[in-house]
């Protein structure tokens, strides 16, 4: 089995990846991190030097990579999902939980995370709230194609979502709502 953490940036994939992995008996590994090691570059670094579509097709080498392996918590990037071959390989590999939030959350958790600013790009001239919006508006269609759970984050501790995912991962099922 293979499970895939999919939703916005801010929604605690990266964070929920390691204690689930640790559960699960499985390993856990975060796509945009593994992109960056292999790059020598930060997020930012590879979107300004190689644009949009050279960091896409990055994420989707190292997606498909790590979608064909088993025993795996991946902590897809926000984006991942932009990619009709990466969707269909998410949903092909195994369960796919996504984590989501409401746009306050999201963005009091992108606020706080001081290594955003230096690693990620804002993704539209907006930035801030709207950005926050408007890509929303985009990928949650994706996001609730690819997911096979969802997991409603707001005001929920690591432990708690972590524990609401292997509950529906024991039951089968596709929904959780939260507390």
């Amino acid at each position: 089995m293979l499970v895939t953490l999919i939703g916005y940036r801010g929604t605690g994939k990266t964070t929920v990846a390691g204690p689930l992995a640790a559960r699960l008996g499985f390993e856990a590994v975060d796509a945009d991190a593994e992109i960056e090691r292999r790059t020598g570059r930060s997020i930012r670094q590879i979107f300004a030097e190689e644009g949009e579509p050279g960091f896409r097709a990055r994420e989707r080498d190292v997606m498909a990579e790590y979608l064909a392996q088993s025993r795996l918590v991946i902590a897809a990037g926000g984006g991942a999902v932009l990619d009709a071959g990466t969707r269909e390989r998410i949903r092909a590999a195994g369960p796919a939980v996504w984590l989501r939030a409401s746009v306050d959350t999201i963005e009091r958790q992108v606020a706080g995370d001081a290594a955003t600013s230096h690693r990620r790009p804002d993704l539209t001239p907006s930035g801030g709230r709207r950005e926050i919006e408007e890509l929303l508006a985009l990928r949650e269609p994706l996001y609730r194609q690819c997911a096979t759970i969802t997991v409603d984050i707001d005001g929920r501790s690591i432990s708690a979502i972590v524990e609401e995912i292997l509950l529906c991962l024991a039951a089968g099922s596709q929904e959780a709502s939260g507390p």
